[in-house]
């Protein structure tokens, strides 16, 4: 079953134009955010948090419907070619003892709940892979979450950091031989590298959760930049030379990137 719900939010004071939505795809919801403004197009878009749509001021009524109805099906399609867009917009849980696997390594959560504390904090225990966390008592699971979820993905990254940070100078050195900086592993959603022009090369945590080539193909991709600072041919040449299959691995971050979260 498929449709709009009811709305969730009104339109804001401040930002009249704007107002939230859900749309009902086989049982869930997923929240739309509609911005009527002024442009010449209307566009639909999957946001880290929502679905959201553009609409032209300049549609009368019937239309505006007519161009929410197209963008209705085009949602629906999406959802049904990729299942995991959904994942971005699935409400996370943590409770006491859940295992969470990362690469290689499996960590246990355990929660603590302190009267009268303010702020929420973790600590990762690596010997044996366990992850303790203090919670205010009052708080719920829809509070914590949120917190919960950018605690893991910093606490993980330091664990990780090492290795992944030996791995990207092995591949340095055997494809590329260049000068690098630093490496860091940063809790990003807006994508899955980046090298900056001091040579220091940032993955995303969320690559922890990617097969081991996936993540080769990124690292790769970024210690391309150390010679080609663009996406020209020469640097996607760079890339091939390294990596012949690469858009294999390119393909599979479009088709499962949106699940790999913590």
């Amino acid at each position: 079953m498929m449709g709009w719900g009811k709305r969730t939010a009104a339109p804001s004071p401040v930002d009249p134009e704007s107002e939230m939505k859900e749309f009902r795809v086989d049982g869930f919801n997923i929240p739309v955010k509609i911005i009527r403004e002024k442009r010449a197009n209307s566009r639909v878009a999957f946001g880290r948090q929502q679905v959201v749509i553009r609409l032209s001021r300049y549609l009368n009524a019937s239309d505006q419907e007519s161009q929410l109805e197209l963008f209705y099906q085009w949602i629906r399609k999406q959802i049904s070619r990729k299942p995991d867009h959904y994942e971005r917009f699935r409400v996370k849980v943590y409770h006491e003892g859940q295992r969470l696997r990362v690469s290689n390594r499996t960590y246990t959560l355990h929660f603590q709940k302190e009267a009268g504390r303010r702020t929420i904090t973790g600590k990762l225990y690596p010997d044996v892979h366990r992850i303790d966390f203090q919670v205010p008592d009052r708080a719920t699971d829809e509070m914590v979450a949120p917190h919960v979820e950018q605690l893991l993905s910093r606490l993980v990254a330091a664990h990780h950091l090492p290795e992944v940070t030996q791995r990207v100078r092995e591949l340095n050195a055997r494809h590329f031989g260049r000068p690098m900086g630093k490496v860091s592993l940063k809790y990003n959603h807006s994508n899955w590298g980046s090298c900056s022009a001091k040579g220091n090369i940032n993955l995303s945590t969320r690559l922890l959760f990617a097969p081991p080539e996936v993540l080769d193909y990124v690292i790769i991709h970024e210690l391309a930049h150390l010679i080609e600072m663009n996406h020209s041919p020469r640097f996607w040449a760079q890339v091939a030379r390294a990596m012949p299959d690469y858009p294999r691995h390119e393909q599979w971050l479009k088709e499962h990137g949106a699940g790999m979260n913590y």
